[in-house]
């Protein structure tokens, strides 16, 4: 009887490892992603908050926002906010100062917010509202956060989600009424006028000065194509001559507006995208049977530059000085009964 005691415990002993142990084995695995400490903590929390309302639905603002996943082809029902950590997420480097990346979510929620409130559903798919690309505002979802950042997913997506929270509710007005909140890359050392790149005058849309332009990593890039490519691509020719084509006149924001090819004028836009050229700053020289072409700046150059916004906040500007700089005359006011509208719609 004594000896069989010691049995009957080892057997206990052996039966309760058999349930603890694969719970120990599985638990650092079951999350792969998990984060540990207080960030960790904190992004679970974040999450948990998030998931306490129905799908799709913004547990802050009750508003959905309709997005086409491009390269999967389907429509996602994102929360309000969440859309917009997406965004910042994806259209602005995570590393970039904190006020920077508070413009950039004060300038994303006003793009949707103006996009919803005015029924704007141009470029999408049936039963979208926005894609995830640029033609309306870059996103990215959790899982691709977690993927794109791998290691640093924790400490940006913290950042980003600080960014869009610290901005909660505020969007961007004229005249009472949100904002087209354009913004680009990098700038020339300018800006420009919306005319100038788009057709119609918008006044808060103008032509501003962005030195801070010069230390972006994009700020100047050449690109070499052959003479035959350059005039099939423009409709032009330019033959055996060294001469390519005559600059006639410049954008407000020191872009090129206008270029004579022996008669033919093609505006700096239409030469931009056809050569598919990082911006309509450009200069060239022929060589040969190619043509370089240099540029200064990457984007459209209409509203906020991205690379100037995080050098005026390295400079110590905060994000209401950052968007006042670039939107001219704007408002930075509550979003709160246009979005009670789009909720009341329902």
């Amino acid at each position: 009887m004594n000896k069989i005691k010691p049995l009957i415990v080892l057997a206990s002993l052996l039966i309760a490892l058999t349930i603890i142990i694969p719970c120990v084995v599985v638990l650092p695995f079951s999350g792969a992603h998990q984060t540990s400490g207080k960030l960790g903590e904190d992004l679970t929390k974040a999450s948990a908050k998030e998931t306490n309302t129905a799908p799709g639905v913004d547990s802050q603002t009750g508003v959905t926002v309709s997005v086409f996943r491009s390269a999967k082809g389907v429509t996602e029902k994102v929360p309000f906010e969440d859309y917009l950590v997406g965004v910042v997420a994806a259209e602005m480097p995570a590393d970039f100062k904190e006020e920077a990346l508070k413009a950039q979510a004060l300038a994303a929620r006003t793009y949707i917010v103006n996009r919803l409130v005015n029924k704007d559903t141009m470029g999408v798919p049936k039963g979208a509202q926005v894609t995830d690309t640029q033609i309306h505002q870059v996103y990215m979802n959790d899982a691709e956060m977690r993927r794109d950042w791998g290691q640093d997913y924790a400490w940006k997506k913290k950042k980003v989600l600080e960014a869009v929270r610290s901005t909660s509710g505020q969007i961007l007005t004229y005249a009472g009424k949100p904002i087209d909140a354009l913004f680009f890359s990098t700038g020339n050392g300018y800006t420009e006028d919306s005319e100038d790149y788009w057709a119609g005058s918008i006044p808060y849309l103008r032509s501003v000065a962005s030195p801070w332009d010069k230390e972006s990593p994009k700020f100047s890039n050449q690109k070499v194509i052959t003479v035959r490519a350059f005039e099939a691509k423009l409709g032009v020719k330019i033959g055996s001559s060294s001469t390519i084509g005559k600059i006639v006149a410049r954008t407000a924001g020191k872009r090129v507006a206008k270029v004579n090819f022996n008669g033919k004028v093609l505006t700096g836009r239409d030469i931009r995208e056809k050569l598919d050229l990082k911006s309509s700053d450009f200069s060239w020289q022929r060589k040969g049977n190619n043509i370089v072409i240099t540029t200064k700046g990457f984007g459209h150059g209409v509203g906020m530059s991205q690379y100037g916004a995080n050098g005026m906040a390295e400079d110590g500007s905060d994000y209401k000085e950052i968007v006042k700089h670039y939107y001219k005359g704007v408002e930075i006011a509550s979003a709160e009964s246009m979005l009670s509208t789009l909720t009341a719609q329902k």
